[in-house]
Formats: structure tokens, C-alpha cells, sequence
């Protein structure tokens, strides 16, 4: 398989994606927050659907849909209850919108399947040069969020007594959470962009490692998976994110396992 172009493509792209979305999901399971991953990948598929109908680039619609209602859940508190019932409004508002949109589309179903299922081996030269470089500036932001982001996750009280400022944190940590879910959607589409995302790093706290080891290995794993996903997709034509939403789940018992034992 790695005597084509397309599959060399697919191959540094989930690489790329699978770097940033691994230790972000770290911190999403360590904050209680994988519902907010998940509610974000839906609403960013009503921002990039509204852009296809509006004959904008659906890229750009994931991106800003998904930054934003990042930004706005940050805004919105940190009371758990109240923010889930928010979210989840939000997000059965946006899924709604999503399939207005797509019902008024004109076009081919094809725009709706790559948003909803992602699309890998599609990726282009100038796309994946994108993805480098947001994953370089994503990694980048999240290593200067890292330890007051870890400090805020563990002793929210204390580091808000130590003047932190968990809101504005919070929001900077969501609206990058919301652009790594855009760039994961990509690659496993916005129905499995949970498994990327949320099981490397799920997986990575039940083996109960130190913070620094536990975010490299939450990266490890999601990187083991695209790779994995796309080798086993190649050998058995069956989709590449039904293999990684596989390997995820596996990975995941396989942890919780070690542990038991």
C-alpha cells in the first residue's frame, strides 16, 4: 500500500491529526469534558453542511463552527449539570439545522458523506501541508495551557485561590479542543471523531501513568490506531474509521484489563 501517493497522504495526514487529537483528549476524559468533544464534532457538521449549502468551503464552516461553540461552552460555566443540559440543546439544535441544510442541498450526497464519514484518502497536498502546521500550532498552545490546565482540571478551588483564571482557561482549552475536533472530523468524519479523540486518552488514564507519560501515550495510541485503521481498511476494504472506532474500544478493555490484573 505504500506504493501510492494516496495512501502515503492518508498515512502522515491521521499522523498529523492523531498527534494533536491524542493528549487533547487526555485532558477532555481528565476534565469531564467527553461529552463536549462529542457534542462538538455535531455541531461543527451544521457549520460546514451551512457552508456547502452556502457554496463556501465546508472546511472553513467545520473550523469556525467548531471554535466557536467551543468558546461559547467555555463561556457558559463550569457547573456540570447545568452545562450538559446546555449542551446537549445546542447540540440537538445544531444536528437539526445540519439536516435542514442538507436537505436543501442541491448537490450530490457526496458532500454529506465526507462530512459525516470522513474521507482519508482524499487528502491533498495543500491540505495535508494544513494539517502540519495547525497540528504544530495546536500542540504548541496546548503545551502552554498544559500546566495550569492540569493544575485547574485537579484543584479547580485552589488554583482559582492561586489567582488561575479557570474560565478563561476553560474557554481557550475548548475552542482548541473544538478546532482539534474539526481536524479530526477529516479523517473519521464527524459520527467517530469520538473514538480518536476521547479513546486514546480514556485509555491512557486506566493505566494509571504520571501526566507527562500519560499525554505521550495517549499521542502513541491514537497514532497506532489511524495507522492500524488504515492498514487493516486496506487488507479488508472495510471503512477506515469502523477500524479505528474498533481499535479504540479495544485498546480501551485492554487497559482497564492490565490494570484489573
Amino acid at each position: 500500500m505504500f506504493a501510492y501517493d494516496f495512501m502515503r497522504m492518508a498515512i502522515a495526514a491521521s499522523a498529523f491529526v492523531a498527534l494533536l487529537a491524542g493528549p487533547v483528549g487526555w485532558f477532555l476524559v481528565l476534565r469531564g469534558q467527553s461529552f463536549a468533544g462529542h457534542a462538538l464534532a455535531h455541531i461543527a457538521f451544521a457549520g460546514a453542511a451551512g457552508a456547502a449549502l452556502m457554496g463556501w468551503s465546508p472546511l472553513g464552516g467545520l473550523f469556525v463552527a467548531a471554535i466557536l461553540a467551543g468558546g461559547i461552552m467555555g463561556l457558559a460555566g463550569q457547573e456540570k449539570n447545568g452545562r450538559d443540559v446546555a449542551i446537549g440543546l445546542v447540540l440537538s439544535l445544531a444536528m437539526g439545522c445540519g439536516v435542514l441544510f442538507l436537505h436543501l442541498m442541491t448537490r450530490s450526497a457526496s458532500v454529506a458523506n465526507a462530512l459525516l464519514f470522513g474521507n482519508v484518502l482524499g487528502v491533498s497536498g495543500t491540505m495535508l501541508a494544513s494539517l502540519g502546521i495547525f497540528t504544530v500550532l495546536g500542540c504548541a498552545l496546548l503545551a502552554l495551557l498544559s500546566r495550569p490546565l492540569l493544575f485547574a482540571s485537579l484543584q479547580p478551588e485552589l488554583a482559582e485561590a492561586r489567582g488561575v483564571r479557570t474560565r478563561l482557561l476553560s474557554t481557550l482549552f475548548l475552542m482548541l479542543v473544538g478546532a482539534a475536533t474539526a481536524e479530526a472530523a477529516q479523517i473519521t468524519g464527524v459520527l467517530m471523531v469520538f473514538t480518536l479523540m476521547v479513546g486514546p486518552g480514556a485509555a491512557a488514564h486506566k493505566l494509571g501513568v504520571s501526566p507527562l507519560v500519560g499525554i505521550g501515550c495517549a499521542a502513541v495510541l491514537a497514532i497506532g490506531e489511524a495507522w492500524s485503521g488504515l492498514a487493516l481498511s486496506w487488507w479488508t476494504d472495510a471503512p477506515v474509521s469502523f477500524w479505528i472506532a474498533v481499535l479504540s474500544v479495544s485498546v480501551f478493555l485492554l487497559a482497564g484489563l492490565r490494570r484489573r490484573i
